[in-house]
């Protein structure tokens, strides 16, 4: 599974809400749509998600964005020291925050 392809699983877990509408609000959010503008005239695309929601949709996906870039670097980092090993790399890709 894809980074992006888990992180719309993740949130549409933590929101109860559908994958088809987290991936269809990432991508109105990924090509600059606003919140406001997502809630009020796009409620078709999203299957009608609350302006709360999307806000809430909208920080977790920043967060958990930095999270697996954070992710990489560390995994990237320690691999040039040559100390990943796969129950290491295995604890990072489990780990729930920065």
């Amino acid at each position: 599974m894809d980074v992006n392809a888990r992180i719309v699983s993740r949130l549409a877990e933590e929101l109860g809400v559908k994958a088809q509408q987290v991936s269809a609000t990432v991508a109105l959010l990924d090509e600059g749509a606003t919140v406001p503008f997502i809630a009020r005239y796009r409620k078709e695309v999203t299957g009608a998600l609350d302006d709360s929601q999307l806000r809430n949709l909208d920080e977790r996906l920043r967060y958990l964005r930095e999270l697996e870039e954070r992710r990489s670097a560390v995994i990237s980092a320690i691999d040039e020291q040559g100390k990943l090993d796969g129950p290491l790399k295995a604890r990072i890709d489990a780990a729930d925050t920065k």
